[in-house]
């Protein structure tokens, strides 16, 4: 169990700032392939068109557009427009739940590996225990570590399913029995939902947490499935709105409010989900298939196996010189950005040190394979 007073830094995105914009390849991208601002007006028509030309650039309502959260009600099954709140991308969303919830007598659990301000904000705020997904088991997830874990001040898990960087689905009658020791100790179970519905099987697709549970508190933003994270939409949806409104209070010292051009674009998205996630789904299975044929091509160099969805997945490295220098070598001779697992490393529970992200959830991942190929090969010779 862990306690530390400030934030650190930020490995993966202080990673990302050195080599995402400047690499020629981005390889480990966790979002699907993007929509101009164009293709995505072209969805709704000249109606859609003509509203975001004349509406006024003024401030928006700190909960989000009522139009826009309703169209996010309707994603769930319990839930309402008033049990939506809005947010300036899942990252604050995350930020404010825990100011919203956490106090320094309290404690949480999170599941590892993380991105990582899912453990540094609560770590910054009271006591934090991890409990790893086994890779040994397909990634899952051993509920009577997450009981031992349990504290009599324990108030919030957080899980992500599909998860990142894994792709792992939890099992549904895992999901289902967490929920019960959930509520059987009175936690808050806080779901990152970011990929959910570009399952690679949607017959594994699980309840969203505000649907399935009381205390459930589900995450979402329009970047990762939808592939718009240039739009900075976010949300939770919570059935409980006294804590929706203390997580609303804690955003009025952040970004007050999110951008009135991005609630009107995201509401295009929304009514037009079925394109969009059509869309995601097709480019993810065949970059899929492109990505898993190259590491099958490499046998002595990479241990692969299937994720359940998402666009990343967390292939083990066999190479002699380590991951670290492998993720190095791509970047640095190739152009080609991947994640060590160095980036995924957590205070809260051990990380296997051999692995790297890699993403299959844009157009471009021939021309990224094709140069790690050809870096693998002329190593070879």
């Amino acid at each position: 169990m862990v306690h530390m007073s400030s934030l650190p830094d930020f490995k993966l995105e202080t990673y990302l700032a050195q080599w995402e914009f400047s690499a020629r390849h981005h390889m480990t991208a966790s979002d699907a392939e993007s929509l101009s601002v164009r293709e995505l007006l072209a969805l709704g028509g000249d109606a859609a068109f003509e509203s975001l030309l004349d509406l006024r650039l003024s401030y928006t309502e700190s909960y989000g557009a009522p139009e826009l959260r309703a169209a996010i009600a309707k994603t769930y099954d319990t839930c309402a427009a008033d049990d939506v709140l809005c947010f300036a991308g899942a990252e604050e969303g995350l930020y404010c739940f825990y100011h919203a919830l956490l106090g320094p007598h309290d404690h949480a659990i999170v599941i590892t590996p993380d991105y990582q301000s899912a453990e540094t904000v609560p770590l910054a705020l009271c006591a934090v225990s991890g409990v790893a997904l086994d890779p040994r088991e397909n990634w899952t997830l051993h509920l009577d570590q997450v009981a031992a874990a349990i504290r009599p001040n324990t108030r919030a898990l957080y899980i992500n399913f599909p998860h990142n960087p894994t792709g792992k689905i939890l099992e549904r009658d895992r999901f289902e029995e967490l929920i019960e020791l959930c509520r059987r100790h009175g936690i808050w179970l806080f779901s990152d939902e970011v990929y959910r519905l570009i399952e690679r099987d949607p017959h594994k697709r699980l309840r969203q947490a505000v649907d399935a549970y009381e205390r459930g508190v589900s995450l979402n933003v329009l970047s990762k499935a939808f592939g718009l994270p240039g739009l900075r939409i976010g949300w939770i949806a919570c059935r409980d709105r006294a804590l929706l409104e203390r997580m609303v209070r804690v955003k009025h010292y952040l970004s007050i409010c999110n951008s009135g051009p991005s609630e009107r674009l995201a509401l295009v998205a929304l009514q037009h989900s079925e394109y969009v996630l059509t869309r995601t789904r097709t480019i993810a299975r065949d970059g899929y298939e492109k990505v898993t044929g190259f590491l099958a091509g490499f046998p002595d160099l990479f241990e692969a196996y299937t994720p359940d969805g998402g666009v990343v997945m967390f292939p083990r490295y066999k190479g002699a010189e380590g991951v670290e220098a492998f993720c190095q070598r791509m970047v640095e001779e190739g152009g080609v950005v991947l994640l060590p697992s160095s980036i995924y490393v957590s205070a809260l529970s051990p990380t296997p040190l051999d692995r790297f992200r890699i993403g299959y959830g844009r157009r471009n991942v021939d021309q990224g394979l094709n140069a790690m190929r050809e870096l693998i090969l002329r190593r070879r010779i």
